[in-house]
Parts: C-alpha cells; sequence; structure tokens
C-alpha cells in the first residue's frame, strides 16, 4: 500500500494508505491479516499521521436502522439530505448548540481560529442515542426521528471504527492491556461542517492550518467536494487528499501523539474551498475522560520520555487559549517533559 502523489491543478495529491475493512478474517484471537493490518495502521500513523478506511456494502447495511437490504451509500443520502436541512436553520436557532468545553457548540465566523466560510454543530456523547436525539430535537423541537435515527448509527458505526483502530494501535506497540479501560474513558463528539462558496474576492480558506486536539479523528465528506490538505510529516508541501463518501479519512491528534510518546505523528491540515458547490462534512473526534498516561512500554533509550500524563480535556483547553496559536506543538507546550 504505497504512497501516489499526483498533480491535479496546482494541488498535490496523496493516496493513502487504505485500510479495507470488508475482510472477513480481521480477528485478533487468530488471524494473521489482524497482525499485518495492525502494522499497517501503524506505519501509516507514524509516517503521515492519517490513513484511509472503508466500509464495504455487506457490512455497511448494518450501520442503518432501515430495512435490511439498505445499504450505507443511502444512509449518506439520508445524513446529507439532513445535514443540509440542519444548516439551512436561521443562525438563532443554531446558536441553541451551546456548550461549556471549547469547541464542542456551535462554531460560525466569530469563534476563534475559524474562518468566514465555515459553520459547525456540534454533538456531545455523539455514540449515546439520547445525546443524540436531544440535538435533534433541540434544532427541530417538533421531532425529526427519521434523522435522528440515522444520525445515531452513522455516529455510532463511526465511535466503533475509532475503537477498532484504537485497538489495533494499542495491540501493535504491545500495550493492548491497556485498550479495553481507554476506551471505556473514551467519548465522542460529532461536528457537522459546511463551508459555503467564498464570494467574489473573498479568500479560499475553510479552515486554517492546525492539529487536531482529539485522540483519533475521523473524517467523512460528502457530494465529492474535496478539499481537506494535509502536510505529513517530512513535508514541506501541502497535499491534497481526495476521497469519495465510501471513504473515511482517520487522523491521529494531538492525545495520541502525546500517549505514544511521540512515535505516531498529528498532521498538520487545512481546508481550502474550490469550485462552485458547498462543502458538507462530518468529523468524529474521540476525547478521554480523566488522566492519560504514556505507557512504560513506549519509552525507552531510543524513545527516552518526552511526555508527562495529562488530563485531556485541558489539553483542548490549553489549544483554546489566546496564546496557544503561537506555539509550535500544543501538546510538547502542554504537557512536554
Amino acid at each position: 500500500m504505497g504512497i501516489e502523489c499526483l498533480a491535479k491543478l496546482e494541488v498535490p495529491i496523496i493516496k493513502l494508505p487504505n485500510i479495507d475493512k470488508k475482510d472477513d478474517d480481521i480477528d485478533p484471537e487468530s488471524s494473521k491479516l489482524w497482525l499485518e493490518r495492525s502494522k499497517q495502521v501503524r506505519d501509516a500513523l507514524e509516517e503521515y499521521g492519517c490513513f484511509l478506511c472503508e466500509y464495504d456494502d455487506d457490512e455497511s447495511s448494518r450501520c442503518c436502522n432501515s430495512s435490511s437490504s439498505s445499504k450505507l451509500d443511502s444512509n449518506y443520502e439520508e445524513i446529507f439530505k439532513g445535514l443540509k436541512e440542519l444548516f439551512d436553520f436561521p443562525l438563532e436557532t443554531k446558536m441553541k448548540n451551546v456548550s461549556d468545553k471549547p469547541y464542542h457548540g456551535f462554531l460560525d465566523s466569530r469563534a476563534p481560529f475559524v474562518l468566514p466560510l465555515h459553520q459547525s454543530l456540534g454533538i456531545e456523547n455523539a455514540s449515546s442515542y439520547e445525546a443524540v436525539q436531544s440535538f435533534v430535537n433541540l434544532l427541530w423541537p417538533s421531532g425529526n426521528h427519521h434523522f435522528c435515527e440515522n444520525l445515531f448509527a452513522y455516529s455510532k458505526k463511526i465511535a466503533e471504527m475509532e475503537q477498532l483502530v484504537k485497538r489495533m494501535v494499542f495491540e501493535s506497540y504491545g500495550v493492548g492491556k491497556y485498550t479495553d479501560s481507554h476506551i471505556a474513558s473514551t467519548t465522542y463528539l460529532l461536528r457537522t461542517m459546511k463551508y459555503r462558496i467564498p464570494k467574489m474576492g473573498e479568500e479560499n480558506i475553510g479552515a486554517e492550518a492546525h492539529t487536531d486536539k482529539s485522540f483519533f479523528t475521523i473524517l467523512h465528506q460528502f457530494d465529492g467536494v474535496n478539499g481537506l490538505q494535509i502536510k505529513p510529516k517530512n513535508y514541506d508541501q501541502w497535499l491534497g487528499v481526495h476521497f469519495s463518501p465510501n471513504y473515511f479519512l482517520v487522523m491521529a491528534g494531538d492525545a495520541c501523539l502525546a500517549w505514544s510518546n511521540g512515535r505516531i505523528h498529528s498532521a498538520t491540515h487545512r481546508v481550502i474551498i474550490e469550485g462552485n458547490k458547498e462543502r458538507y462534512s462530518t468529523a468524529l473526534f474521540s476525547y478521554h475522560k480523566g488522566i492519560i498516561e504514556i505507557p512504560q512500554e513506549l519509552v525507552d533509550d531510543k524513545h527516552p520520555l518526552r511526555f508527562k500524563p495529562f488530563n485531556h480535556y485541558g489539553l483542548l483547553g490549553y489549544f483554546s487559549t489566546d496564546d496557544c496559536d503561537k506555539m509550535p506543538s500544543t501538546a510538547n507546550a502542554y504537557c512536554g517533559v
């Protein structure tokens, strides 16, 4: 699974390592393929900070709560339809989406680090049906049961993907004994995002260059509208990431970088809006409740201890401070040794 750089317009494109989940024998108990895929995941995250993951139709039919013959493609269409309706609500309606945690509620051009092309809403505890229902009822006071069911199934399936990736990473490092407790302490934020088309003379930057503060981020985009650009490790130029709606981009955040004692790369990325179509996407961010410890197994002569135990939401809160955007690395500044 190599890396392929192509030129399209003026933006290079990177074809990231693709982890295809449609193999039936991915089984941590007995499968050689599990070990191979786990190493591929780990290598991709260490080298690039991200990789692409695909669900096949047979498995994806279990992602929606409609008929058994439904495909995830149809679920995507329902989510896409709901997102467009969601962002068509008046500003005062969307502003009801609030949170006491940074970057968890409604964001638009008035928020720090966010540019005028961007609007997004957040669903805390997105793997919980009650949380998804509460979010939907906040925006649709009369209810929207169909969208709620589809959105919950969608969020839950992506959260399961995150847990699978986490298990693969932990086991590939030989620290699988910590996996269950880490997953039990994980909570999920699903952000729904819209980027409008720039006006004449307006900059086309949808989101400034940054790294995520999550443990993992799983990004999904709709309607074939690209725009994500990444600077992998040891690259000086931006690489455009193009992927279809049946792919998910799994990206490591700063919390994962610190947990891995700097072995995993947290990729710098941004969003550039081109063309004449609005961009809709979602991102599932995983956060850890409580203190994240750096496994002693990941500390050795080649990898001396680089980070202290840290509070994940403390890291996120630190990122929201005025001076943090001047720091070259949020993790190093917040919990570096």
